[in-house]
């Protein structure tokens, strides 16, 4: 009985302060979802990609988070640039508070050198934030004898158990002869109102991504990753950071190809204190791309999360001759 109320009452809390208040989820696998990273990465592949991701975070707390997404995007040749479409949905709380969004996005390609290009990129999306009241369970419920007693509280119901709104993001991008990448996104610039009381205001804060990484040829030759001079053998390092509100994180890592193999490692730092140690295992053959990696939890809830889950497939679709001629920005795969 101790185990279920401290789980569901940690799931209330995380709800309500964390998701509550409006930061976003995250994947570990933040380069095996790159619309969801950055909208400019949006044909930064040229050819056509199909991309689903699952995370499951914390399932030690009955499944506290559980995020599914579908993203798919390619270069337009006549368009001068990359489109993209991306679906999410983040349940929290095993029901209790849901999130859907669908997001379009377009990236303008830009040569600023022979070997030097540049996306930047606009992205518009929908929300959807649905409170499944019936679940929730409030601390006058709470019988010191036989637990919880549902329908008891005196706690208000919402005026509104659903919210839809708009928001818009931005990003840019950039990579120099598949050596170095990096980029900035800024999402949610108008930080819409998601309250679900019409007395409050509740602010989707803006987050604000930067990422870098470089690719390191470990075979040898020449250092240039484009088309058959892409070696197989590299070493890639990178670094991510995430503002949102009060929170800020840094990932530091890297990934180790060996065709068809790629292996990783990460630290995540939440600033205040240490947040996990990831690592991911994947497997690329011919257009499939396959990736899991596992969230080790260091903060003070290791001992009840679970960690994390996360499994990414990826579908890369091959296209016109013509396109492959078209630099493409090396980012990682997962």
């Amino acid at each position: 009985m101790f185990r279920k109320l401290f789980s569901l009452t940690t799931i209330a809390i995380l709800v309500f302060t964390f998701r509550g208040s409006g930061q976003d989820p995250e994947f570990s696998q933040f380069y095996a979802n790159p619309l969801y990273l950055n909208p400019a990465l949006a044909g930064a592949n040229t050819c056509p990609r199909l991309i689903l991701n699952y995370r499951n975070q914390w399932p030690g707390l009955s499944k506290s988070f559980v995020t599914y997404n579908l993203s798919y995007d390619q270069y337009v040749d006549k368009i001068f640039g990359g489109i993209g479409l991306l679906v999410n949905t983040d349940n929290a709380g095993d029901g209790i508070l849901k999130t859907t969004t669908a997001s379009l996005m377009y990236s303008f390609r830009l040569q600023a050198g022979r070997d030097f290009f540049i996306n930047m990129a606009v992205q518009g999306s929908f929300y959807q934030k649905a409170l499944n009241w019936d679940k929730l369970q409030f601390e006058d419920e709470i019988d010191p004898q036989l637990g919880f007693i549902d329908g008891t509280t005196s706690e208000q119901p919402p005026d509104n158990s659903s919210v839809t709104f708009p928001d818009f993001s931005a990003g840019a991008v950039f990579g120099w002869k598949g050596i170095l990448h990096g980029g900035v996104a800024v999402h949610h610039l108008t930080e819409p109102n998601m309250a679900f009381y019409s007395s409050n205001v509740n602010k989707l804060p803006m987050k604000i991504t930067g990422h870098l990484g470089v690719n390191i040829n470990l075979e040898g030759g020449g250092d240039e990753f484009a088309g058959d001079n892409e070696p197989k053998f590299y070493l890639s390092p990178n670094v991510l950071y995430q503002q949102q509100g009060p929170f800020h994180q840094l990932n530091a890592g890297l990934y180790v190809v060996r065709y068809p193999l790629i292996i990783g490692g990460w630290f995540r730092h939440n600033f205040e204190n240490a947040d996990a140690v990831i690592a991911l295992i994947g497997l690329e053959y011919e257009s499939l791309k396959i990736g899991y990696s596992y969230d080790m939890t260091l903060s003070k809830l290791k001992s009840n999360t679970g960690g994390a889950h996360e499994v990414s497939v990826a579908w890369q679709f091959s296209c016109y001759e013509k396109r492959r001629k078209i630099r493409a920005i090396k980012c990682p795969e997962f």
